[in-house]
């Protein structure tokens, strides 16, 4: 196939964590353990190369629930309705390296492994949200969102798969390689597809999982069956 953009790379892409938020995720109160998170900020940053990799695609076909980019089939309702009114998307995945792995990895003390690894949480979605700022600023874009494979039961984790192919060589632009489960290594990376809408979109408002850490809406039943997710 001819004329296909070339996949970008973003790289030292700068982490800003707040102490505050990370506290909060963790529901820490000030004193000793206050201490011990911001210096665990401190050797999250140091351990990190964040960086991001992703593509500007355009949609060669929609049917009822899929749409095929550069001849991979991306299936999934939600998505297909996502992309309703748009004619272009883009594949991404975003990854700290395998530097803070193997520093949480070797700490023993298992509150700190914890407090670490929430911390890598918060400094990978901070890299994410690095890139969608980019992609906002370079392609104009108002308002964007985004889905991961396997973040709905609707959208597999075997989703992952076509979305490499999009981007072509991940592990050796950023390191990222997929295992044959469809896991990401290094385990601190995210990918997922950004689109443009008009209308706030997480898949947390079509997802029914209790006490989830992440969960940025609440679950919306009138949207699931807007969506097909469920029946009317």
């Amino acid at each position: 196939m001819t004329g296909l953009i070339a996949m970008e790379i973003l790289e030292n892409i700068p982490l800003k964590i707040s102490p505050q938020k990370v506290g909060k995720i963790l529901r820490l109160e000030h004193g000793r353990e206050s201490q011990l998170v911001e210096g665990l900020i401190d050797q999250a940053v140091t351990c990190s190369e964040p960086k991001a990799a992703y593509k500007l695609c355009y949609i060669d076909e929609k049917s009822e629930d899929a749409v095929v980019v550069e001849g991979n089939q991306l299936k999934s309702k939600v998505l297909r309705k996502n992309l309703d009114a748009v004619e272009r998307l883009f594949p991404y995945v975003v990854t700290l390296g395998p530097g803070l792995e193997e520093a949480i990895n070797g700490i023993d003390d298992p509150l700190e492994k914890y407090y670490l690894d929430v911390i890598g949480n918060v400094a990978l979605n901070a890299a994410r949200k690095y890139l969608q700022d980019q992609l906002c600023k370079k392609f104009a874009l108002k308002k964007i969102a985004f889905m991961s494979p396997g973040s709905l039961q609707e959208w597999p984790i075997e989703a992952q798969s076509n979305l490499f192919k999009l981007l072509a060589d991940v592990e050796g632009a950023i390191g990222v390689r997929l295992t044959p489960s469809f896991l990401m290594i290094p385990k601190k990376s995210v990918s997922g597809i950004y689109f443009q809408t008009e209308v706030s979109f997480f898949n947390c408002q079509l997802c029914q999982r209790g006490k989830c850490p992440g969960r940025k809406a609440r679950y919306d039943e009138n949207l699931a069956r807007e969506y097909g997710i469920i029946e009317p």
